[in-house]
């Protein structure tokens, strides 16, 4: 509702935009935006018009910064006062090539953009517990396209009893052998360190604990 009050300021109520009211959005091409603009915090709507032949002709609101503008289907990119939106025929053109996350290739893959053929579920693996608040319910906009940033409706709850270091870093560093691990850090992390950090009376530095995931990497520990 913060995105109409200028619109809404000095009418009558009954001419006011108003809670379930129905109402337009436009969807921004890739650098569509106008010049300038954040595309992540950057979504118009407008109040709900039924005739098409005026959507190009009316101004449109950002609903983050309350700002107006105009919209064209014209060009590769928005300019000034106006953004570059989305045609009904670009938006079913792209669902051709429209990437199924939820599902696997005939090989077991992830679906690409280019994926043919009968598409099977994909398996699950469980690599990390993370605490959410519930205001990731709203999860669906960002696919949507009316929230362009997942972070900013997802809120995360560190737990220090399951850290990343000790659910998976420091249990994988048992398993290799002290002496592969020596020699994947080389000069980078010194043996003695290297023997602190597995017996769990050292806590890593950020980069430290970065360096040792990528050579658990290397080696199939992780």
């Amino acid at each position: 509702m913060k995105s109409f009050e200028s619109l809404n300021r000095c009418k009558p109520y009954a001419e006011q935009v108003k809670p379930f009211n129905f109402l337009l959005t436009a969807h921004v091409i890739p650098e569509g935006q106008p010049n300038h603009v954040d595309p992540e915090k950057f979504h118009l709507v407008k109040p709900y018009d039924s005739d098409p032949r005026k959507w190009l002709e009316q101004e449109w609101i950002d609903q983050h910064s309350k700002k107006k503008y105009r919209i064209t289907t014209r060009g590769n990119c928005g300019t000034r006062w106006a953004a570059r939106v989305k045609t009904y025929g670009e938006l079913i053109s792209e669902y051709e090539f429209h990437p199924e996350s939820k599902c696997a290739d005939a090989s077991g893959d992830p679906c690409g953009r280019q994926t043919t053929g009968q598409l099977q579920r994909r398996h699950i693996k469980v690599d990390e517990i993370k605490f959410i608040g519930k205001e990731s319910n709203s999860l669906e906009t960002v696919d949507e396209g009316m929230v362009h940033s997942d972070k900013d409706i997802n809120t995360e709850y560190s737990d220090p009893k399951r850290s990343e270091w000790i659910v998976k870093i420091k249990p994988a560093l048992k398993k290799a052998k002290l002496q592969v691990l020596v020699e994947a850090c080389g000069k980078r992390l010194c043996r003695r360190e290297i023997i602190e950090l597995r017996a769990g009376r050292k806590k890593p530095h950020r980069r430290t604990q970065e360096l040792l995931e990528t050579i658990l990497k290397k080696l199939a520990f992780l």
